[in-house]
């Protein structure tokens, strides 16, 4: 039988999303019994329906809602759209009425991460309106403690709410020291309360 996992599931544009995802499953993978699978969602058209390739030409594999009603825990991840989370990804949740229905998710661990271009461009609002379809679907949210001294020492990112980063025209895939450490507390920590809450 093979490890439970944690689903980290992202929509990253520019590719700051996809380099603090990688970091998350660093956190997953650094605890025992529980690995991570990093999974992405394919952009949506702006103009008309249109279909993606079934295999992304670069990065992690498209997500499944096999996958995500098969997870432990739940790592959502998408940059901040005006204090809102990106549309590829609520599409792709928006598709979850099935799992919802079934109570598919009810007491999974979940939490989120997010990027933005300026130091109030939204992070935390965008980090609560993903977590808003997960309270629906029943899981239990959770944030970064203030035990992660890198949460009250950052000048880039980092919140109570989850991970985040701060995204410069000059930087913009470059996660600060801080930044990186406290995907990695996130990741561990939700890995830690998915094998918690399993028992």
């Amino acid at each position: 039988m093979s490890d439970p996992y944690v689903l980290i599931l992202f929509y990253s544009r520019h590719g700051s999303i996809a380099e603090m995802a990688k970091y998350l499953a660093r956190g997953v993978n650094s605890t025992a019994g529980i690995e991570a699978k990093v999974r992405q969602v394919p952009a949506v058209s702006e103009t008309c329906e249109a279909t993606s390739q079934a295999i992304p030409s670069e990065g992690a594999p498209y997500a499944t809602l096999d996958e995500l009603a098969n997870c432990a825990a739940l790592a959502l991840g998408s940059p901040s759209y005006f204090g809102s989370m990106a549309a590829p990804l609520k599409h792709f949740i928006d598709q979850t009425s099935t799992i919802w229905m079934t109570g598919g998710l009810i007491d999974k661990p979940a939490c989120a991460f997010t990027s933005a271009s300026s130091m109030h461009g939204g992070q935390e609002q965008c980090l609560q309106s993903m977590m808003i379809p997960l309270l629906h679907h029943g899981m239990i949210w959770a944030g970064l403690p203030y035990k992660n001294k890198a949460l009250i020492n950052t000048t880039t990112g980092g919140t109570p709410y989850g991970a985040s980063h701060l995204a410069t025209a000059t930087s913009e895939n470059n996660l600060s020291k801080d930044e990186i450490s406290l995907c990695e507390a996130q990741g561990k920590r939700i890995a830690e309360l998915a094998l918690k809450l399993a028992k």
